[in-house]
């Protein structure tokens, strides 16, 4: 594998190691609205991920389906997310990245609001599927653009910013959009998901100027990005270093209610306490990793060691569960830190790379699920997720070790 060796200490070492487009001369309004733009998207994609979650009950009602089985679409959308942003971002090589931001928008307003109307439940699981596709390119293009209108020493910022509508979305446009579904009906939630995303493509039309293709860009390029082995373990890190987030969140319910005995008016409450610490994790870590992205990526990893653990020791006790299931979503603080890791590790083929990083995340969901289930299926308790949180974490933290000491490695050679 050939690899791009970049250091990652601090922003003073990247200025002259990291690959980058001459920003264009922008206004700091003009980027502001820029900004808010591609954050609303990240709102709508974030809102539409996680309201299924809450109306499944509807959605299984209406087809007459399980619950269970019900529970497919929400695979269908994360299968359409990992396989959606590798193949888009080679695809769409030769694209503007405003032609293809407006593209990717344009089908995910469509793919809401056609699942709102879905006759059938395989039509509707064919279109969370179809939703699915652009989100990954969507966050990664949305990243670059955001990175690049600003100087390099704050560009992890602008990252963070654009993610925020993502973070938002889980504190506030999910509990909106459940709660639209639930007293008129869940069809409804999908229609406000769709406008929020025909609003996204408005804004991102009106506000984002016109750009070129950049120069040499290539399906080869975009592929020599998979070439990499700074790459790959990076994406590793997301991939298993993230689990251990999904493997709480995915059952913190039941957890709330049976571990720690909390009436179940407190579950809205914890998740609440979750999305806070997300959007406490993104807004921190971004500045955070301007200053070192060594630092935050490796720290952020061993400090959700720390706080799995604790939550896997003392989910029991109803105050300790609900500090830690707020310092668990502060683990995402690591999230637009390895964004930005990855426009440095990937040279000039960073579409493909950035896109990736949303494919990373699903595979952490499903990971993180996953082992979460079997240990509960093994009798070990809810709490016990914790402890596969914990075990992710450190995995994540021994994969970006060995992206460091690769790093280093080569240095010397």
């Amino acid at each position: 594998m050939t690899d791009s060796a970049v250091p990652f200490d601090s922003a003073r070492d990247r200025t002259e190691a990291s690959p980058r487009e001459a920003a264009p001369a922008l206004s700091p309004l003009a980027v502001i609205l820029i900004e808010i733009a591609l954050a609303v998207g990240g709102f709508g994609i974030g809102t539409g991920e996680f309201a299924i979650m809450g109306l499944l009950p509807d959605v299984a009602s209406t087809y007459q389906v399980t619950i269970p089985e019900a529970g497919y679409v929400i695979s269908a959308y994360a299968l359409g997310v990992v396989v959606g942003a590798p193949i888009i971002a080679v695809a769409a090589a030769r694209m503007t990245r405003r032609s293809l931001l407006l593209i990717l928008m344009t089908v995910f307003a469509l793919g809401n609001i056609l699942s709102a109307i879905a006759p059938t439940f395989w039509s509707f699981t064919v279109l969370r599927f179809v939703t699915g596709l652009p989100h990954g390119a969507y966050f990664g293009v949305a990243a670059l653009v955001a990175a690049s209108m600003v100087p390099l020493h704050k560009r992890t910022r602008a990252v963070g910013r654009v993610m925020l509508g993502l973070t938002v979305a889980t504190l506030v446009g999910t509990p909106i959009a459940t709660f639209m579904g639930q007293v008129l009906n869940w069809r409804a939630a999908f229609f406000l998901v769709g406008g929020i995303g025909a609003a996204t493509v408005a804004l991102l039309w009106y506000f984002q100027p016109r750009d070129k293709v950049q120069e040499g860009a290539s399906i080869w390029r975009e592929l020599s990005a998979f070439g990499r082995a700074q790459v790959w373990l990076t994406l590793g890190i997301a991939a298993v270093g993230f689990g251990g987030m999904f493997s709480v969140f995915s059952y913190i319910a039941s957890t709330t209610t049976v571990t720690a005995q909390m009436p179940v008016t407190m579950v809205s409450i914890v998740l609440a306490l979750f999305g806070i610490g997300m959007n406490v994790g993104n807004i921190v870590g971004s500045r955070l990793a301007d200053l070192s992205l060594r630092g935050t990526i490796g720290g952020v990893m061993a400090f959700n060691v720390i706080v799995m653990g604790a939550f896997g020791l003392f989910a029991e006790y109803p105050a300790i569960l609900c500090l830690c299931v707020f310092l668990i979503g502060c683990g995402f603080a690591a999230g637009p830190a390895l964004q930005t890791r990855l426009m440095d590790v990937a040279a000039d083929a960073q579409t493909l790379a950035a896109a990736s990083n949303h494919s990373a995340f699903n595979i952490a969901n499903a990971l993180g699920a996953w082992l979460g289930g079997l240990v509960i299926a093994w009798g070990w308790g809810f709490a016990a997720t914790g402890y596969v949180g914990a075990f992710l974490s450190l995995l994540g933290l021994g994969v970006f070790f060995a992206s460091v000491a690769l790093e280093k490695s080569r240095k010397t050679a």
